[in-house]
C-alpha cells in the first residue's frame, strides 16, 4: 500500500473502527437498482490562523472539521448526505440518504476496493503536519520582524497588518469501482498589507506567499521581510498614481498573478460541467480556434509543492497536466469522473471539493499559458499609448458570454514605447475568447504566482494557482476615470 494512502486510512477510519468490511456494507445500503455509481469521501481538516495589527496579535484561531460525504449518482442526477461523525452508523445513515434521493437508475454492485496505489510517481509534498511542527513564539517573531522592519523603512507607513495561516487536510475515498485513495496536504500562506499616506492621501497594497510545505520553508531565510518590502513597494508607488485612462487600448500584462484574468475569463469556461450543459461560450467548440496562434494554456495539478497541486484529486484520480488551448486551438476540458462519463471523455483530476460537506465538481488547479518567444520590453516600446498591468484584484466573469470585469491594483501608463506614470482606478473590460484572439506578443518571461489563490465556484472555495508570461493585448476596453 503507498505510504500516503495508508498514512491517511490508518489516521482517518482506522481511530473510528472502519475497515473494508465497514465500507463494504455501506457500499450495499447505497448501490443496488437505481444507483449508477456512488463513493465515501472521509476527511480531517486541522488549521490555524494569527493575524498582527499595529505589532499586537489581534486574532489567533485554531479549528478541527470532520466528516464524510457519500455520493450517489443515477444517470445525471446525484444525491448527496454527509455527517460530520466518522463512525459506522453516520456512513450509513447517509449512504441511505443519498441513495433516496438519486435512486433512478441501473443496478450496480461494488466493484472490489482496490489499494494497488494511484500515484506513479514521487508525491508532490510531504505527509507533513506544519501546525505542530513550528513553534508559536518562532512563528509569531517572525510576524513581528516584518512589522517592525516596515515601521522603520518609511515614515509613510501608518498600519502593517501581517497574517499567517496554515492546514493540514487528511482524506480518504473509497469509489464503488474499487478506486481507494488517500492523501495528506499541507497547507501554508504568510501575507502583509500596508497602509501608507501622505499629504493626507491613503494607499494600500498587499503582498504574500505560499504553497503545500511548511513553516520551515514559508519562514525561512528573508521571504516573510521580502513580501513585506513588496507590499511597501505597492502602496508607496500607488501614493504618486494618476486617474487611469478610458477607453479601447492596447494593454501589456505582466508575468505571474496577471494570469488571474486567464484563470477567471478562460479557465472557468473550460471547466466540463458548464460543456456538458452547453453554458459555456467554449461549448461544442472542441478542435475550433479559439485565441492567437502560439497560445498554449495549461492545467497542471502535479507541480511539486504549489497551492493548486494535489497528489490525487477529491475523487482519487491521480492530477495530471492537461493541455486545454494549444496554439490557440481548443483541445481539452478539465473534467470530475461524473462530467467525464456523461460527455465520454476521460477524467483529468480535476474533481474537487471544498470539504465533505460539499459535492464534487470540476475545478482547475495550477492554470497557466506558455511561454512565447518575444521580451517584455519589445512589447512595451511597440505600444503608442496603452496600459501596463502589473497586479490585479477581484474580478468577475460571465461563464455563457465570456465577459469579464477585472481590477487593477498596480498599473502605469505606456507613452511613445516608455512606462510612465502609475494610474490607479483601472478596470479591465472585455471578452475572454475575444481578449485571447487579440493577443500579439508572448513573453519568454513565464511565471506562475507566489501561492495565494482562492477560486470560488458555486459557493465553495479552493486554492489554486495562476500563472503567465509577459502578454500584449492588441486591444482591451480600459475602464478609468479619465478621457
Amino acid at each position: 500500500m503507498p505510504p500516503m494512502l495508508q498514512l491517511s486510512e490508518s489516521r482517518l477510519l482506522a481511530p473510528a473502527g472502519l475497515d473494508d468490511t465497514a465500507l463494504e456494507r455501506g457500499f450495499g445500503l447505497l448501490l443496488g437498482p437505481g444507483i449508477d455509481f456512488g463513493d465515501f469521501y472521509f476527511q480531517h481538516t486541522r488549521r490555524e490562523g494569527w493575524t498582527m495589527e499595529d505589532g499586537i496579535i489581534k486574532d489567533g484561531s485554531h479549528a478541527i472539521d470532520q466528516g464524510v460525504g457519500v455520493r450517489a449518482i443515477s444517470g445525471e442526477k446525484t444525491g448527496f448526505a454527509y455527517s460530520d461523525e466518522i463512525n459506522a452508523d453516520a456512513l450509513l445513515a447517509a449512504a441511505r440518504t443519498a441513495r433516496a434521493i438519486a435512486r433512478d437508475g441501473d443496478s450496480r454492485t461494488p466493484s472490489a476496493l482496490v489499494r494497488s496505489g494511484t500515484l506513479a510517481t514521487e508525491p508532490l509534498y510531504a505527509a507533513a503536519d506544519p501546525i505542530d511542527a513550528y513553534d508559536n513564539a518562532d512563528k509569531l517573531d517572525a510576524m513581528r520582524r516584518v512589522d517592525r522592519l516596515l515601521r522603520a523603512a518609511d515614515p509613510r507607513v501608518r498600519q502593517v497588518t501581517v497574517s499567517l495561516s496554515a492546514a493540514v487536510d487528511t482524506m480518504f475515498v473509497a469509489r464503488s469501482d474499487g478506486v481507494v485513495a488517500g492523501d495528506i496536504r499541507p497547507l501554508v500562506r504568510f501575507n502583509t498589507q500596508v497602509i501608507v499616506e501622505q499629504n493626507g492621501r491613503r494607499e494600500s497594497a498587499s503582498s504574500g506567499y505560499g504553497g503545500r510545505y511548511d513553516y520551515a520553508e514559508l519562514l525561512g531565510g528573508d521571504r516573510p521581510e521580502r513580501c513585506g518590502q513588496e507590499a511597501l513597494r505597492q502602496a508607496l508607488v500607488n501614493l504618486d498614481a494618476v486617474d487611469a485612462p478610458a477607453g479601447a487600448m492596447p494593454v501589456v500584462l505582466g508575468n505571474g498573478w496577471p494570469g488571474v484574468l486567464l484563470h477567471e475569463a478562460v479557465g472557468h469556461g473550460l471547466e466540463g460541467d458548464f460543456n456538458r450543459k452547453g453554458t459555456s461560450t467554449y461549448a461544442g467548440r472542441m478542435g475550433q480556434r479559439v485565441a492567437s496562434p502560439g497560445v498554449t494554456i495549461v492545467d497542471d495539478g502535479t507541480l511539486p509543492g504549489r497551492r493548486g497541486s494535489l497528489n490525487v484529486d477529491d475523487e482519487g484520480t491521480p492530477t495530471r497536466c492537461t493541455t486545454l488551448i494549444e496554439d490557440g486551438v481548443l483541445t481539452g476540458y478539465m473534467q470530475d469522473t461524473h462530467n467525464a462519463r456523461l460527455m465520454g471523455m476521460p477524467a483529468t483530476g480535476n474533481g474537487r471539493r471544498e470539504s465533505f460537506a460539499h459535492l464534487v465538481m470540476p475545478r482547475m488547479t495550477n492554470t497557466y499559458m506558455l511561454a512565447g518567444q518575444d521580451s517584455p520590453e519589445d512589447m512595451i516600446r511597440s505600444v503608442k499609448r496603452g496600459l501596463y498591468a502589473v497586479n490585479f484584484g477581484g474580478g468577475q466573469v460571465d461563464i455563457t458570454s465570456g465577459k469579464y470585469v477585472f481590477s487593477a491594483t498596480e498599473a502605469y501608463l505606456i507613452e511613445d514605447g516608455r512606462i510612465t506614470a502609475p494610474v490607479k482606478g483601472a478596470t479591465l473590460i472585455g471578452n475572454g475568447p475575444e481578449t485571447m484572439q487579440r493577443v500579439k506578443m508572448i513573453g519568454h518571461d513565464l511565471a506562475l504566482d507566489e501561492g495565494v489563490g482562492t477560486c470560488g465556484k458555486d459557493g465553495q472555495s479552493v486554492p489554486v494557482g495562476v500563472g503567465q508570461p509577459s502578454l500584449l493585448i492588441e486591444q482591451i476596453t480600459v475602464g478609468g476615470t479619465k478621457a
